[in-house]
């Protein structure tokens, strides 16, 4: 059974592309998995400096300027940029969170294509303020995740608690 040189090209060529095509998806399956990696790592990084109350190393999370944008569950309605977030952390940290925090992440989900990520997380939150009264809440955070210069960076993060319509008032210690 012989086979033209033509078929032969034509079968060696195909084997090349279906080659391709199996390491291509082994790769994206092992690069999303890697980006993954680095996305549940920035948000366990993220907990813990927000529960260190370090700005500086929050902001290490979040894309520069003005390539941020966000909705928090205090006002105002929306941060754009960087700065007014940073304010926003800074505010918090001085009014309402002096004493010890903690923040228990759970509930992470994380969806990649190599370029841009979503990632939703709950946060148990604790704190003393500085009157020395106890605070909990339970966070409901989306995170929009933009690869910039090879390094995952918060580009949209919205931040929730669920609301009783009953009653018009938020629930702060919410259960799936």
């Amino acid at each position: 059974m012989n086979s033209s040189p033509a078929k032969k090209k034509l079968f060696a060529l195909g084997s090349i592309a279906f080659a391709a095509v199996l390491l291509g998806i082994v790769f994206d399956a092992v690069a999303k998995s890697d980006d993954k990696a680095q996305i549940q790592a920035l948000e366990e990084q993220l907990a813990s400096a927000f529960a260190a109350k370090d700005v500086d190393k929050i902001m290490q999370f979040y894309a520069p300027g003005d390539d941020l944008f966000v909705f928090d569950v205090i006002p105002p309605r929306q941060y754009v940029g960087a700065a007014a977030y940073r304010k926003d952390f800074e505010d918090f940290f001085a009014a309402a969170a002096t004493g010890p925090m903690t923040d228990q992440i759970s509930d992470l989900g994380i969806t990649t294509d190599g370029k841009l990520a979503f990632a939703h997380v709950t946060s148990a939150l604790a704190w003393t303020d500085k009157k020395g009264t106890k605070f909990e809440m339970v966070l409901r955070t989306t995170d929009c995740l933009k690869k910039i210069k090879g390094k995952w960076l918060i580009v949209h993060e919205h931040n929730s608690v669920p609301v009783d319509l009953s009653n018009a008032k938020a629930d702060l210690m919410s259960k799936p």
